[in-house]
């Protein structure tokens, strides 16, 4: 047998795992493209509607969706140990974040939300150091501090000098988003992504649908004169910000490596500014991406930081 024949199992494996990474960082590529799009759109939703009956409408469409494709895979209910993570994901992703996105969309530019979100990648990172999943290294701390000093610092300048209501929203949205990230993410190592998103809507569907019940009745009354543009907005965050992108994201984690694939989140504030110029006419100001490109720089070098598992 030749040398090259010997060496060519090894060779075929480093191509398979070569393929499985690309294909890995197109899938979350495609995931974070999604993502991108959830403020644009939120904001165009409630430019007619309710924010709140856009946020429990969007949970209830979605948690429809989830059981029937669980249902199709027969996937066995989680255990009860699994419950707990779960209700953080809900009420984080499904619950929390949607909604108070929604009401600060009312007043907030989404060009605005995209560069406060974008150091949400940071906030994941120190809730799992504060639940004692890891351990950051104190440059990793350093680096969260500044992040975090630069959304604030863009919010006063974008506000005359003080915090508007919106921006206190949009911050919260942020930590609620960044619970139910890592929980969700280390929910998912045992449970599989697909179905950890699938069980929180399912979780968060009765909860969602009942306070969709109570609404002020006036507030139905008046979908009737609720325009198209505003219906595909809700449609777009029910489907592929809420089920389809989590869809993307797990699979391309899965194939690509979270610490690589995880990367391409980088480019979430940039595409967000696309997405609100593309579709709101908002402008491309100058203080908005460079304020964009700070962040993003701060939290790539954060990535670069030690962190150790627990």
């Amino acid at each position: 047998m030749t040398q090259s024949t010997l060496a060519s199992p090894s060779l075929q494996a480093a191509r398979d795992e070569h393929r499985s990474e690309t294909r890995g960082m197109l899938l979350g590529l495609a995931a974070v493209a999604l993502f991108s799009l959830t403020l644009p759109f939120t904001r165009m939703a409630v430019a007619e509607l309710d924010p709140l009956f856009v946020s429990l409408a969007r949970a209830v469409g979605a948690a429809l969706l989830a059981g029937a494709w669980l249902r199709w895979k027969g996937a066995p209910r989680p255990p009860r140990t699994a419950l707990p993570a779960l209700a953080v994901v809900a009420l984080g992703c499904i619950i929390g974040f949607p909604l108070l996105t929604s009401i600060a969309m009312r007043t907030l530019p989404a060009s605005h939300g995209a560069v406060l979100i974008g150091v949400l990648p940071l906030c994941t990172a120190l809730y799992s150091a504060l639940r004692g999943h890891e351990r950051p290294s104190a440059g990793f701390w350093a680096l969260a501090l500044m992040g975090s000093g630069l959304v604030v610092v863009f919010a006063l300048t974008q506000g005359g000098g003080r915090l508007e209501p919106a921006d206190l929203l949009m911050f919260a949205a942020v930590l609620s988003a960044a619970a139910g990230y890592a929980e969700g993410g280390r929910l998912a190592r045992d449970l599989g992504g697909r179905e950890t998103i699938c069980w929180a809507l399912v979780l968060a569907a009765l909860p969602s649908a009942v306070l969709l019940a109570v609404l002020d009745p006036g507030q139905f009354a008046r979908l009737g004169a609720v325009g198209l543009r505003a219906w595909l907005a809700l449609g777009y965050v029910t489907v592929f910000s809420t089920i389809v992108g989590f869809f993307f994201w797990y699979r391309g984690l899965a194939l690509g490596g979270v610490a690589r694939v995880g990367q391409v989140q980088l480019v979430q504030p940039f595409l967000s500014l696309g997405g609100a110029w593309l579709l709101l006419g908002e402008p491309l100001t100058a203080a908005n991406c460079g304020f964009a490109l700070a962040i993003i720089g701060v939290v790539a070098a954060g990535r670069r930081m030690q962190v150790r598992t627990r």
